[in-house]
C-alpha cells in the first residue's frame, strides 16, 4: 500500500485538533482499500475442513520469532487460514517492514490487509501504517474493509493516531466453494455496548458482502468485561477473585456482542474459559482476559484450542533458532486460538 510522506501525515494529523476522524480519514484513500495479493496457486486437494488460526501478533515486532512459532508450534498445525491483528507496515518499532507481506511470502499464503491506524508519534516511521489481515492458502477472489463506528478517538491518546477500528473481509475460493473470512479488531477503550455496536456493524456488512456462503470470523474482540479506560474498575476487578473470574468464565454476561453473534447463528469458539491475554497491572501482576475468538456460521468446529505465546511454553523451539534465543516474557501480548473448521 502506497505510503504518505511524513509532512503530509503531520498535516493531516493536525486537522484532527478540530475535525472528526471520519472527515480526515475520507481524505486518505488508503483507509478504504484492502491491499491484496495472490502469491500462490491453490492446493491440489480440496479439504473437508480448514485449519483456522486467530492471532493478534502485537504489531509484528517479533516477526522472526513469530515466523518460527507458525512453522514449529505443533498445536497450530495445520493452518489454512490466519485471521491476524496488529500487523505493521512501515513502522520503526517493527523494522519498517511490511509485516503482513513478509509473512505471506514466507509461508506461501495469499493475503488481504486493511489499514486501521496511521501512527503519528515516531518520525522514523517510513509509513506508520498499522492494521489487520486475512491470510489464506486458497485464492482470494475479492477483499475489502469494514470501517467500524467510532467508540474512542485515538488522536487524543499518547499513541496519537489517525484512523479507527476495522474488519478486513475476504471471499476465498476453496476448490470452487466460496468461503467468507473476516479479521476483526474491536475497541478496548469502550464498554461492552460500544463493542456490541461495532460487532452489529460487522454482522450487517457481512450479510451484504459475503452472502450465502460459509463464514469464518475472528479476532481480538477486546471482550475485557470492562471499559479499558476505567482504571479504578480494572483495579477493583483485579483485586477481587470473584470479579476476576468473570473475565474468563462469564464474559458473555458483560459483553453483549457474544449473545448477539450467537443469536445470529454463529458458533463461538473456543468454548473453554482459557485466557488469551495477560493484561499487565501496576503491581507487576497480570489480569487474565479472554479477548480472542473465532465465530463460525455454515462451518462447524470439530476441535479448538488456545496456544500460549509465553516464553516458558515455547518448548518446541529448535536449537539455535531465534525462538530459542528469544528473551522476552511473551512472543505476543496475546495467545493464539486455533480451530479445525469442517465445511458443512
Amino acid at each position: 500500500m502506497q505510503g504518505i510522506p511524513l509532512n503530509e501525515r503531520k498535516r493531516l494529523g493536525a486537522l484532527l485538533d478540530d475535525r472528526p476522524q471520519t472527515e480526515v480519514m475520507a481524505m486518505i484513500p488508503q483507509f478504504s482499500q484492502a491491499e491484496t495479493d495472490n502469491f500462490v496457486a491453490p492446493p491440489a486437494q480440496i479439504p473437508e475442513a480448514l485449519g483456522v488460526l486467530m492471532f493478534n501478533m502485537e504489531r509484528g515486532v517479533n516477526l522472526p520469532e513469530i515466523q518460527e512459532f507458525l512453522r514449529d508450534c505443533p498445536d497450530i498445525q495445520p493452518f489454512d487460514v490466519i485471521l491476524a491483528n496488529e500487523l505493521d507496515d512501515g513502522c520503526a518499532r517493527s523494522g519498517n517492514k511490511n509485516t503482513a507481506r513478509e509473512l505471506a511470502q514466507a509461508f506461501g499464503l495469499n493475503y488481504a490487509w486493511g489499514l486501521e491506524f496511521i501512527e503519528l508519534v515516531n518520525d522514523e516511521n517510513a509509513k506508520g501504517f498499522h492494521g489487520n489481515a486475512v491470510f489464506s492458502r486458497w485464492p482470494i477472489r475479492r477483499a475489502g474493509v469494514i470501517r467500524l463506528p467510532e467508540q474512542y478517538n485515538w488522536y487524543f491518546d499518547r499513541q496519537k493516531r489517525i484512523g479507527g477500528r476495522l474488519a478486513v473481509f475476504a471471499e476465498l475460493d476453496v476448490g470452487g466453494q466460496p468461503v467468507g473470512a473476516v479479521s476483526i479488531h474491536l475497541e478496548n477503550r469502550t464498554h461492552g455496548e460500544g463493542r456490541k455496536a461495532q460487532m452489529a456493524a460487522i454482522l450487517e456488512a457481512v450479510r451484504k458482502e459475503l452472502p450465502d456462503m460459509p463464514l469464518i470470523l475472528g479476532g481480538d474482540l477486546n471482550t475485557n468485561t470492562f471499559d479499558g479506560r476505567a482504571k479504578e474498575d480494572i483495579g477493583a476487578i483485579a483485586a477481587d477473585p470473584a470479579l476476576r473470574r468473570r473475565c474468563l468464565e462469564d464474559v458473555g454476561s458483560f459483553e453483549p456482542l457474544l449473545p448477539l453473534c450467537a443469536a445470529d447463528g454463529y458458533e463461538i469458539v473456543p468454548k473453554e474459559p482459557r485466557l488469551t491475554r495477560r493484561k499487565p497491572l501496576p503491581n507487576g501482576d497480570s489480569l487474565p482476559l479472554r479477548l480472542d475468538w473465532i465465530l463460525l456460521k455454515g462451518v462447524t468446529a470439530s476441535e479448538s484450542r488456545m496456544i500460549s505465546t509465553a516464553k516458558e511454553d515455547l518448548t518446541y523451539a529448535k536449537p539455535g533458532s531465534a525462538l530459542e534465543r528469544f528473551q522476552g516474557a511473551e512472543l505476543s501480548d496475546h495467545n493464539a486460538v486455533w480451530a479445525m473448521c469442517r465445511l458443512r
